[in-house]
C-alpha cells in the first residue's frame, strides 16, 4: 500500500495504441495531450484495480506493454515479465482452440532483450504463461497474443500443470457464474534465483493475485472489506511442489506477496479496505 508514482512517456500513446487493435473493452493509454494517466482504469481495462508498480516506455526493467488482452511489465534485465495484469470475464471466453505459437514479442522495440525459444528448449521447465490462453478463447488473435514470450516465465512443471492450473481453472469457473475478476501474475526473486538458456531467470516462486467482484463492469469502488480476494504463492522447482497439490494450500495473504515483491496491488481502491483485504487469507 505504498504511494505509487506512474511515470509515462509520450511514446507510450503510440505503442499502446499499436498493441490496442480496435478492442472496444481497452481504454486509450492517455490523452491528446500526451498527459500519463492518473489511474489503473486510465491506462487500461486490465489494470482497473490499479498498477502495482512505478511503469514506463523508458525503463528497460519496468517497461510497459498494453496490450489488447492484457498490460505486462517486462524486466528486460531478467527477460520475463514483472507481472501480468488482466480482466476475466465471460466476454473473453469462446471456443477458439490455443494456437500454441509460441515467440518473442514483436510489439516491444528491438533493443530490449528477450528470452527466444531456445532459451526454453531442454531447460526443465515449462512456458509457463501468466495471462493464460484459456482465458482468451473469443479469437484467434486475442489467443494468440497470450502466446508471447513476454506473457511467461520459465514455471516448474508440477507448479505449472498441477495447482497453478487448478487454480486457472478454477478463475474462469468463477467467471462463468457470473463474477468479475482481476488478476495479476508473477515471479519472486533473490540474488540466487535460477537462469536458464541466455540469462533467463526462472522466479522462485509464483505468486497470483485475484480480486472476485460480483457482477461485470465493477470496480475499485465496489471493493469492499467483504470482497474476496485470492492470494496465493507457489513454490516454482519440480522438487518442492506437487504436481496433485491441492492450489488451496498455496494461500496467503497480499500483504505477504506484497512484502516479498515490493508491488503495491489494488492502489487504486480505497486504503482503508485494501488494509482489511490485503491482510486476509482466503478461506472459501
Amino acid at each position: 500500500m505504498r504511494p505509487l508514482s506512474l511515470v509515462v512517456s509520450a511514446v507510450l500513446v503510440v505503442a499502446c495504441r499499436a498493441d490496442h487493435g480496435n478492442d472496444p473493452r481497452v481504454d486509450a493509454a492517455s490523452d491528446a495531450s500526451g498527459a500519463p494517466p492518473q489511474s489503473g482504469a486510465v491506462l487500461s481495462v486490465h489494470t482497473t484495480l490499479g498498477i502495482p508498480s512505478p511503469t514506463s516506455t523508458t525503463d528497460p526493467d519496468g517497461y510497459l506493454s498494453v496490450k489488447a488482452d492484457y498490460v505486462v511489465s517486462y524486466n528486460s534485465s531478467r527477460k520475463v515479465p514483472n507481472w501480468v495484469s488482466w480482466e476475466l470475464n465471460t466476454s473473453y471466453l469462446g471456443a477458439t482452440p490455443r494456437q500454441d505459437d509460441f515467440r518473442p514479442d514483436d510489439t516491444l522495440p528491438p533493443t530490449l532483450p528477450q528470452a527466444q525459444l531456445a532459451d526454453y528448449m531442454g531447460s526443465g521447465y515449462d512456458r509457463g504463461h501468466m495471462c493464460p490462453s484459456a482465458d482468451r478463447t473469443l479469437t484467434v488473435a486475442a489467443n494468440s497474443q497470450t502466446f508471447y514470450l513476454t506473457n511467461m516465465v520459465p514455471q516448474a512443471a508440477n507448479n505449472n500443470q498441477g495447482p497453478w492450473s487448478d487454480l486457472e481453472n478454477e478463475c474462469r469457473n468463477l467467471a462463468h457464474a457470473g463474477k468479475e475478476l482481476f488478476i495479476i501474475s508473477g515471479g519472486t526473486f533473490s540474488a540466487s534465483s535460477n537462469q536458464v538458456g541466455s540469462s533467463v531467470v526462472v522466479p522462485d516462486e509464483t505468486f497470483k493475485v485475484i480480486v472476485v467482484l460480483d457482477a461485470v463492469g465493477q470496480g475499485p469502488a465496489d471493493v469492499t472489506a467483504n470482497t474476496r480476494v485470492i492470494a496465493v504463492l507457489m513454490p516454482n522447482e519440480n522438487a518442492e511442489i506437487a504436481m496433485t497439490a491441492d492450489w488451496h494450500t498455496f494461500r496467503v495473504s497480499v500483504d505477504m506477496i506484497e512484502a516479498l515483491t515490493g508491488y503495491d496491488f489494488l492502489s487504486d481502491v480505497d486504503p482503508a479496505v485494501q488494509a482489511i483485504v490485503e491482510s486476509h487469507v482466503d478461506n472459501q
